[in-house]
């Protein structure tokens, strides 16, 4: 099987959106578990430094009063 780059390219004026879809599923159905769960933790840090970056500070967190 090919290694895929990750990126989905489309041919001018093809816009289907079943396509689009079984080419991500079988992307994914290619990765381990292993290589989801890391790219899953990559996008998430990912998001959390552009809400950084762009004045977003962590959430409160919930303290218990005594």
């Amino acid at each position: 099987m090919k290694k895929m780059s990750g990126i989905f390219k489309v041919s001018p004026g093809e816009e289907n959106e079943t396509a689009e879809l079984l080419t991500e599923l079988n992307y994914q159905l290619s990765l381990t578990t292993a290589q989801r769960f890391e790219m899953m933790f990559r996008k998430s840090r990912e998001i959390a430094e552009i809400l950084l970056k762009n004045g977003y500070r962590k959430p409160f967190e919930i303290i218990k009063r005594t």
